[in-house]
Formats: C-alpha cells, sequence, structure tokens
C-alpha cells in the first residue's frame, strides 16, 4: 500500500496508535521523527518537520505558497472525511446555497453539487479540481477572511479545515458571519510538534474543542463520529 493513498478510515486507525501508544517524547522528538517522515514524503520531509516553527513567520502568499510546493507529496485521498462523517454531514445540510469552506480536492462539492448550488473556497485549488467540477464556483481565498456577504449561504460547512488556520479566532467569525447553519468537522488528534499533516491546532477531546467555539446562541450539537468531532449550529 503506497502511503498517499491511505483512505481515512485507516489513517485514523494509524492515528488512533500513534496519540495513543507512541510516547510523547518520542513523538517530538525531530531526529526519531525525521524517519518515519522521510519514509513517507521523502525529498519534502524537512518542510514537514520545520512547518510549526515557520507558519506564524510567514506572510500570506509564503503561507498559500507552502502548501503548493508541498502539493508533490500530500497525502492523495479523495477526501479526509471519513464515511460515518459523511452520512451525518449529508443529513443536515440545508440549502439551496451551501458554501464548502477548504474544498480541497473537491469531493463534497461534487457529491452536493447534485442537490444545491455549491461554492467551494480553499487557500489554494488546483486547476485540475475546477475542470474535474465545472458545475461547482470555486474562489481561491482564507477561511480567516471570507469574500462574501453576511449571511449569505444557507449552510456553510468546513470540514479538517480549522485544524489548518493560524488565527482559528478570525476563521470561526468569518465563517458564522456567512452561515445561517455552521457544521464543522475537525479530527479528534493530540497534539505534537512533528506530525504528518500541516495542522497548527489540535482537539484532543470535546471540551477542548468546545473550548476553542465558544460560549453560541441557539441549537448546538458537538459529539464524536468515528474520531472525527461534528460540531453543528445555527447562526
Amino acid at each position: 500500500m503506497k502511503f498517499n493513498n491511505l483512505s481515512r478510515d485507516v489513517s485514523l486507525k494509524i492515528h488512533y496508535i500513534l496519540d495513543q501508544w507512541v510516547p510523547p517524547f518520542m513523538r517530538d522528538c525531530r531526529w526519531m521523527m525525521a524517519i518515519p517522515l522521510w519514509l513517507v514524503f521523502r525529498h519534502r520531509y524537512k518542510s514537514y518537520l520545520d512547518f510549526k516553527e515557520l507558519a506564524f513567520r510567514l506572510s500570506e502568499e509564503e503561507f498559500r505558497g507552502f502548501y503548493r510546493m508541498v502539493s508533490d507529496t500530500a497525502i492523495e485521498r479523495e477526501t479526509d472525511l471519513n464515511k460515518a462523517s459523511v452520512d451525518k454531514l449529508m443529513i443536515h445540510v440545508t440549502g439551496p446555497k451551501v458554501l464548502d469552506v477548504g474544498c480541497g480536492r473537491g469531493f463534497l462539492v461534487n457529491v452536493l453539487s447534485k442537490h444545491y448550488d455549491v461554492t467551494g473556497i480553499d487557500i489554494v485549488i488546483p486547476h485540475s479540481v475546477r475542470e474535474r467540477f465545472p458545475q461547482v464556483t470555486f474562489v481561491e481565498d482564507n477561511v480567516e477572511s471570507l469574500p462574501f456577504a453576511d449571511r449569505s449561504f444557507d449552510t456553510v460547512l468546513c470540514t479538517h479545515t480549522l485544524e489548518h488556520v493560524r488565527n482559528i479566532n478570525y476563521a470561526l467569525s468569518e465563517l458564522r458571519r456567512v452561515a445561517k447553519k455552521l457544521i464543522i468537522i475537525v479530527p479528534k488528534q493530540r497534539p505534537y510538534k512533528y506530525t504528518f499533516d500541516l495542522h497548527l491546532n489540535f482537539f484532543p477531546y470535546l471540551h477542548s474543542f468546545l473550548s476553542v467555539i465558544g460560549k453560541t446562541q441557539g441549537g448546538v450539537m458537538c459529539e464524536e463520529v468515528d474520531g472525527d468531532i461534528f460540531y453543528m449550529e445555527q447562526t
């Protein structure tokens, strides 16, 4: 099996082993983690080792450029969502206008565009994604400053994205501003310095995620779904 083709359900099992069985002193040791990172990412392994130290020093364009640079080694699966999270999400999406923030390779926008008027936004959108899904409106921009009017979408989805952002409070404020209903999914993951992803924010427990979300008005759902945290609120 190629490392970069691992399904989300398989990678969740690997994350569980790393989170629960590998001692933190090993996970945070640069030379120990350099070996498995090299095996997975080869010539880009140092970029993953250095990312968390560099991320908050980069300009917006440099940050975007970093994602473009490592795109040749990123794990190439259809979606970072597990099946249970996708099933739950599909039950709760309402339209007609839906925004997918952090649309990645276009898995969700493709599925949702069969039923809704869908816009996908991400910090980097490959030309191949635009070509594959011409029925979707794509915008290349940052979740921390969404180029849309207040409450302009019936449902805003943000799946496996908040763990990547540098200013999560700005991102949450923007998501709530443009949404009538907001659905967020993040991985349930312990924080480590060296990881097999470009995550900057970590949510090992439901309460650690809710402490970032803050106090909200109206109905809220927050629960674990097969290793992910599923959150929904009416804004």
